[in-house]
């Protein structure tokens, strides 16, 4: 195990109310509970509890996120070390036992005794009745945790992979099968570690140097992305959001991956622009700042919450072209929307698998029958919002998954069906580096240090008949 330098004095705050591993706890029994996302709720609670110190916020974040990522491993200790079924476990036994084990286990410099007395204290006020079990589980794994074996690499290469870099073993032999042991080894090992802060300066109100240059005179850290033209990756000792240069709308936080789904759609100054399953509206404001806040952008979404969130963040940005539409894409929509934008942009609902290294509770969430249920509805949106297109215009088809049917073959499904379009290559704001050999743009944790990100640029003749595959979208 590797372990992750976290200083002792962390855990030398004694028996707290408000603990952060008893918050920690409290998440982690909320997203299991509940289907919530770890982001929000950590989010909820810094922003709510005041008296969780830097250290406790640090200490509180990595619990969460530690324990997310690397809980197969630790699932699978619980099975050995604990004499009854695990799998019958309470909720809110396992996640005291998760979090201790983590501590132990891939933390460094925490002192044993504070991790198995704090998690026992825990135990008593969470679930009395299993205190003991807490304790003497630990306690077991102090003695024993480090002589468990393993799955054997070479008899059982998915299962190692699972348990070592914990992740569901259906998962690692899907992907054992579509891209072999090496690309899937990095993949998962990719998936565990934390992921780099990274931020889309606004365009509108600062360019990227301007804004690295600001970062750095106030003491923080601002590196320029690699593929991204507007991204900083940066470094700094408290969350983003407190920043004045956020407040202000000079950045917002966004993968770099993800910044770059708006160079895919490439709008112009002017233009008519539809953004479908636009959510809080992060890649409709990139588009904005992109056109120079000239044109107009509907943004398209069925949750109206999603839409008044957008709503602010736009005001937040200085962004005045967006236009909110709250509406099922999968049914048609007003009749002003057929053939009316000269680009479109679907963003589809899909697994999410391409950012477990933000995401890792997706990893424990989803099901192979539930990845299986994402195809049919993005095959219905795209073609449903592909009547939206002008004649001669563009659509892009754009998930954060790295799954193929989830991709290449919904958009491979649509071109069969809809003749008078066709994939051709992305434009000159995406590296080549990240366009296949078959034309479609994609990114990898493991590959380009993003998160994973599909994307199919296809462009509507501006007759009844298909343009050549693969030209220039000019």
């Amino acid at each position: 195990m590797c372990p992750v330098n976290v200083s002792s004095e962390y855990f030398m705050a004694g028996h707290r109310k408000n603990s952060p591993r008893k918050a920690a706890v409290r998440i982690l029994n909320r997203i299991d509970e509940k289907g919530a996302f770890a982001e929000p709720l950590l989010d909820d609670v810094l922003s709510r509890d005041k008296t969780f110190t830097g250290n406790d916020r640090k200490l509180l974040t990595q619990l969460v996120y530690g324990t997310l990522r690397h809980r197969g491993r630790l699932d699978w200790m619980i099975g050995r070390l604990y004499r009854g079924d695990s799998a019958r476990m309470d909720t809110v036994l396992l996640n005291i036992l998760r979090t201790g084990l983590y501590q132990l286990f891939f933390t460094d410099r925490i002192p044993d005794f504070a991790v198995v007395d704090e998690a026992v204290e825990i135990a008593k006020a969470m679930h009395p009745a299993g205190a003991g079990l807490v304790n003497a589980v630990l306690r077991e794994a102090l003695r024993h945790g480090d002589d468990l074996a393993c799955p054997d690499l070479d008899k059982d290469p998915a299962g190692h992979i699972s348990v070592v870099y914990s992740h569901p073993v259906w998962l690692v032999e899907k992907w054992l099968g579509l891209m072999g042991f090496d690309e899937t080894l990095g993949l998962c090992r990719a998936d565990n570690e934390a992921p780099p802060l990274t931020v889309r300066a606004n365009r509108l109100k600062m360019k990227r140097a301007e804004l690295a240059k600001e970062l750095v005179k106030e003491g923080y850290g601002a590196q320029p992305t690699v593929f991204s033209p507007d991204g900083l990756t940066v470094h700094l000792p408290g969350p983003a959001r407190g920043l004045r240069h956020f407040r202000e709308g000079y950045f917002q936080i966004q993968d770099e991956a993800s910044q770059l789904i708006a160079f895919l759609l490439d709008p112009v100054p002017g233009e008519n622009i539809l953004d479908v399953c636009s959510g809080s509206g992060i890649k409709t404001t990139h588009l904005a700042e992109i056109m120079g806040n000239r044109g107009r952008i509907v943004a398209l979404d069925i949750h109206g919450g999603k839409l008044t969130a957008l709503r602010g963040l736009a005001a937040r940005l200085g962004i005045s072209i967006i236009e909110t539409h709250e509406g099922d894409a999968r049914f048609d929509q007003t009749d002003e929307f057929r053939e009316a934008f000269d680009r479109v942009l679907v963003d589809a609902p899909c697994s999410g698998l391409g950012t477990l290294r933000r995401n890792p509770e997706i990893k424990w969430r989803l099901t192979p029958e539930q990845l299986q249920a994402f195809p049919p509805l993005q095959k219905e949106i795209l073609g449903q919002c592909a009547r939206y297109v002008k004649r001669g215009g563009i659509l892009v088809y754009s998930t954060c998954t790295i799954a193929a049917e989830e991709n290449e073959e919904v958009v491979l499904s649509f071109l069969e069906g809809n003749r008078d379009f066709s994939l051709v290559q992305p434009g000159a704001g995406i590296d080549e580096r990240l366009i296949c050999e078959d034309g479609f743009f994609r990114t990898f944790p493991h590959r380009h240090g993003t998160d994973g990100f599909f994307g199919a640029v296809l462009k509507r003749s501006c007759g009844g008949g298909r343009v050549n595959t693969l030209t220039s979208k000019s």
